[in-house]
């Protein structure tokens, strides 16, 4: 059984006359004929009866009508999804998304279900550095972090940078400056992530304090006390030290907080945020969708790059 021959029996079975359904199919009446025969004796079962004058379905056929509408319509239906996931239009896109990141990628979100919306886009919040592994692995598609490491596998695009901050308690009276220096926290003890959680950030602020030539106090702070953690907060209000983070609205004080943000006024004092993929990728949606989040947190890329050229996008 083939599903054009479900065609033609739909168009006898509407036409109920084998010359009309004919011309309507741009056929002769011959070949419909035999088709039509064809599937009664697969079937073993007549699904017309026939006399000089009239053509009408038998039991049988009426009961494989529908069935055979209901093929027609899943084939096309078929046929549709193949095609627009062909041109990134459909699909499964898994994104994984480095702290504090959720607030941008927002935006790229709602253009992109805006512009594609058969396109399921999955996030996970995932540590930058644990993000590398997720793609090599297929856990993810495109990740968007703070990055630490290179690898051949995949491609890496910087996105924008992110001045960073000095997050410090209100009752601290630096807290009070418009701005800080690196020598201004030289007896301030620096609330910072082990290296393995996050590395882009950690060599960042060590590499700050180098240039400056100050000595930082460290104090290792738990992967779990993220940027807008109540327990970091505590640790900060209650004077136990600083911490220096990127810029982001989700990582800032709640009103009312007792912890200040003051910007860090230092050369160099920005952390980059890089789109990363599989070089091996091919799923039209997910470059499709790194396409989108290229326009949008890149505002100087306006035009979209050709489907073929965005796999070998790299910085």
């Amino acid at each position: 059984m083939e599903l054009r021959q479900l065609r033609y029996f739909i168009a006898v079975a509407e036409n109920l006359s084998f010359s009309n359904a004919a011309r309507q199919l741009h056929i002769t009446v011959p070949p419909l004929s035999r088709q039509v025969r064809q599937l009664e004796e697969e079937f073993d079962a007549p699904l017309f009866v026939r006399d000089r004058k009239h053509v009408t379905l038998s039991d049988a056929g009426r009961l494989f009508l529908r069935e055979a509408k209901g093929l027609v319509t899943q084939a096309a239906r078929m046929a549709d999804s193949v095609r627009m996931a062909k041109c990134g239009s459909a699909g499964l896109v898994r994104i994984g998304v480095g702290p504090a990141l959720g607030e941008r990628l927002g935006r790229v979100l709602m253009v992109h279900d805006k512009q594609y919306p058969a396109v399921d886009v999955q996030c996970r919040d995932i540590l930058s550095c644990a993000q590398y592994d997720s793609l090599l692995h297929g856990d993810i598609d495109v990740a968007f972090l703070r990055p630490c490491l290179d690898s051949p596998e995949l491609n890496s695009e910087f996105l924008f940078e992110e001045k960073m901050v000095v997050y410090i308690s209100k009752a601290n009276p630096l807290a009070k400056h418009k701005s800080l220096r690196v020598k201004d926290l030289a007896d301030q003890t620096l609330l910072l992530f082990d290296r393995k959680i996050a590395p882009g950030l950690y060599d960042k602020t060590l590499e700050l304090y180098t240039a400056a030539g100050v000595n930082p106090i460290i104090s290792s702070v738990a992967v779990e006390l993220v940027p807008n953690n109540d327990l970091q907060a505590l640790l900060l209000t209650c004077r136990k030290g600083i911490r220096i983070i990127p810029d982001e609205v989700a990582c800032r004080p709640a009103p009312g907080s007792e912890v200040a943000g003051v910007p860090l006024d230092e050369p160099g004092a920005w952390v980059q945020v890089h789109m990363v993929w599989r070089k091996s990728e091919k799923a039209a949606a997910v470059l499709e969708f790194a396409n989108t989040a290229r326009q949008i947190l890149r505002p100087e890329t306006r035009s979209a790059l050709p489907l073929r050229e965005r796999a070998a996008v790299a910085t």
